[in-house]
């Protein structure tokens, strides 16, 4: 997707992310104050202090985006809880899924509340540095962030005297070259500290050590854009979200089989049906056969699955993962084993190999998912793919061995009967796959 298309949002789906109205220029500062901008931080200072804006983040519900959603008030108390000789806050705008634009479209369309997001929260835990991690390819959004930065250091929202205070809030944009691990917390912080990009064992959690050793809050983009609407009461005019569940919103990338690929801002829960309705549904001249859900490290997932939540929980349990926000729409002209058998190589390549499990134990999978393909299967190859990505998926240091996984053990759960196809009957449905001819000697060794 080379232009970003966002595509409207339904009335009845609580907008926290993406203005009704773009702005004619993002980095105008005079346009953005006109909006509201930076009036949630003054309240932050003036009235809420930091236990006030941590209150009414728990209230609020928010979960952030990373593995299992952990509810973002809890994430703000523990790092400002923690005693330090410093603290830091930590925009992680990195996004390694590199067909996903939704952190980047962010960034140049609603800059400001990237920057009033990450202020508060360095108010509220006590830092003095916010560090923006970014994608050193993402020209565009690196350029529009820093224009946008020196107007509010300008107009003393940020900087050395905030809002007149004397409190003082630096920021720093910092594009990274890297693989598609640094989207990992603990490894984007490597990356920042100018160190190798792997990840560190958790706990301790980077709230209590992160950066340098100390303190950091760091959540992405979204996440931080999210606060200041919140802070404003900007859900209350919603009465059937419930504060006791909202896990906030998030920006998606449909593309594949669509009537009207693009990006959209979803609350987190509803389903993927209603997800597929707001991209026009699937064409009359394709039949869905599955989702992709999550990027390279997601599930995929049947047609079936339609009535699956959007959340973290829910898609867990069907085998997939909210990841990077990317949903692609598979048609019947798609093989469901070879794209599984993709997805495990590219995973398998970008990892770090710190740890066994990543070394070896993707590159095996991938091998398992390249002669499927191929035609030349070894014994029992279900069982053997089960196994080896339980005992990688057990022993795994990150979220990026785990989910890993996550492509072909979806296949062997719900397209079953195309992995037979492949194994059993030497043939790719789709026509994609071209086994060899002399696979049956392979299949009986």
């Amino acid at each position: 997707m080379t232009a970003a298309t966002i595509l409207p949002t339904p009335p009845r789906f609580p907008r926290l992310l993406l203005p009704a109205t773009p702005p004619a220029d993002p980095v105008s500062l005079n346009e953005a104050l006109a909006a509201g901008a930076f009036g949630s931080l003054r309240k932050a200072v003036d009235e809420l202090q930091s236990t006030g804006v941590i209150a009414a983040l728990t209230e609020s519900g928010m979960r952030g985006r990373g593995r299992g959603g952990v509810p973002i008030g809890a994430k703000w108390l523990s790092c400002a809880a923690t005693a330090a000789e410093k603290h830091y806050v930590v925009v992680n705008a990195y996004q390694s899924d590199p067909a996903v634009m939704t952190d980047r479209v962010l960034i140049q369309r609603n800059p400001y509340a990237v920057i009033e997001g990450a202020a508060i929260a360095a108010f509220t835990v006590g830092a003095e540095e916010v560090l923006v991690g970014i994608r050193a390819e993402a020209t565009d959004a690196i350029r529009i962030l820093e224009t946008a930065i020196a107007a509010a250091e300008a107009g003393g929202f940020i900087g050395e005297n905030v809002l007149n205070t004397g409190l003082a809030i630096h920021f720093s944009v910092r594009p990274l070259q890297g693989s598609y691990m640094l989207g990992e917390e603990t490894v984007l912080l490597k990356g920042l500290e100018g160190k190798r990009g792997q990840p560190e064992q958790q706990p301790p959690y980077t709230t209590t050590r992160g950066l340098f050793g100390m303190p950091t809050l760091i959540h992405g983009p979204q996440t931080f854009a999210a606060v200041p609407t919140i802070l404003a009461g900007g859900i209350a005019g919603f009465p059937e979200t419930d504060p006791r569940t909202f896990a906030g919103t998030v920006l998606v990338q449909i593309s594949g089989a669509v009537a009207k690929p693009g990006i959209a801002e979803i609350p987190f829960g509803v389903t993927l049906r209603e997800v597929l309705d707001v991209a026009g549904g699937v064409p009359a001249s394709h039949k869905l056969k599955a989702l992709l859900v999550g990027g390279p490290s997601g599930g995929i997932l049947p047609a079936e699955a339609l009535g699956v939540g959007f959340d973290h929980d829910a898609l867990e349990s069907a085998g997939a993962q909210v990841g990077s926000g990317s949903i692609v729409v598979l048609d019947q002209h798609s093989c469901m084993v070879d794209l599984a058998a993709v997805l495990t190589r590219f995973c398998a390549d970008e990892a770090c190999g710190k740890t066994i499990p990543c070394r070896i134990g993707l590159r095996r999978l991938a091998e398992i998912g390249a002669r499927i393909c191929e035609g030349q299967p070894r014994g029992d190859e279900i069982t053997r793919l089960n196994d080896l990505a339980l005992d990688v998926s057990a022993s795994a240091l990150c979220d990026h061995e785990r989910r890993a996984t996550l492509a072909l053990l979806s296949v062997a759960r719900y397209f079953r009967d195309e992995l037979d196809a492949h194994i059993v009957r030497n043939t790719c449905p789709a026509g994609i796959c071209h086994p060899k001819a002399d696979s049956r000697a392979g299949a009986a060794s």
